[in-house]
């Protein structure tokens, strides 16, 4: 995979992550899942926000080796 297909996936999955948090948010607050839902909506959450860590830290690795360089 070249160096700008990784940024440009990079970029959205943390994207994604981050907007996927958001909705989950707020339709819980407004009270839109049922309560059989909850397992399934908080797995999905916790994913994205695995998504985002990853991104980030891959992001930041990267940082670290151009200052390398």
């Amino acid at each position: 995979m070249s160096n700008e297909n990784t940024d440009q996936l990079m970029k959205l999955g943390n994207q994604v992550g981050r907007s996927t948090v958001a909705v989950v948010d707020a339709v819980t607050q407004r009270g839109g899942f049922k309560g059989e839902e909850l397992s399934t909506i908080g797995q999905l959450r916790d994913q994205a926000i695995q998504i985002i860590s990853l991104v980030e830290q891959m992001q930041q690795d990267a940082a670290m080796e151009d200052d390398e360089e």
